[in-house]
């Protein structure tokens, strides 16, 4: 099914002091923040510019963060912004389909080399609703996109280990599930050794700019960045 539809894509995004915890031996908050703003300036960029959207919404209650997604466009939701990654998209998901939308993209702000060429295809290659799609992270482990049609057709919860709950989500609501695998959606940073990785991309991003800038791209090797 291709052309344009109601699709609305949701990035949820924590509040920058209590960002990427799991890099806390790497490196200090305010730099954890710094950096988790960058990545979701990556993210909103590509959605900016993908085909077939009809709006981004970030789901936060952060200041920075909403001034970022105002700067872009983007609608500010912040129902359950606080109560976790699956409770925020649930409360989304409930907006849009109390809105009458026609689908919801879910992606999370931490995946900085997702491009738009990316979003536009999980966009074009959705079958007709009640549709479920999805792109794994990397390791078949995570859920890094998501794009249900009707927002409300699959129940979602996130997690380290989510790809395959959510297949069998969807499954279990009459829907076969679509897998489209992305190498930029699929690469998330968690760990230090997941910065290290990226950062020998040297991508064109705000994200290697902001590594650069503050010399973390060699954080994995040991020792913490003040």
């Amino acid at each position: 099914m291709n052309g344009e539809a109601d699709i609305w894509a949701v990035v949820p995004v924590k509040e920058t002091v209590a960002a990427k915890a799991r890099l806390s031996d790497a490196m200090s908050r305010h730099l954890r923040g710094g950096l988790a703003l960058a990545m979701l300036e990556d993210v909103l960029t590509s959605l900016a510019q993908a085909r077939g959207l009809a709006g981004i919404a970030v789901i936060t209650v952060d200041v920075m963060a909403r001034a970022l997604a105002h700067r872009f466009g983007c609608r500010v939701l912040t129902d359950d912004a606080r109560a976790g990654h699956t409770a925020a998209v649930a409360a989304a998901a409930r907006t849009l389909a109390a809105e009458g939308r026609a689908g919801m993209l879910q992606l999370p702000g931490d995946i900085p080399l997702v491009r738009a060429d990316e979003i536009s295809l999980l966009l074009a290659l959705r079958r007709r609703a009640p549709s479920f799609t999805i792109a794994p992270a990397h390791d078949d482990f995570g859920s890094n996109a998501v794009l249900v049609c009707p927002p409300s057709a699959v129940p979602l919860t996130f997690g380290d280990d989510s790809f395959y709950p959510h297949l069998r989500a969807a499954q279990a609501c009459g829907i076969t599930p679509l897998i489209v695998r992305q190498h930029g959606i699929g690469l998330d940073i968690d760990r230090p050794v997941d910065i290290a990785a990226f950062a020998r991309l040297n991508s064109r991003t705000h994200t290697q700019t902001f590594l650069e800038r503050h010399g973390l791209a060699q954080c994995a090797a040991g020792g913490a960045v003040a």
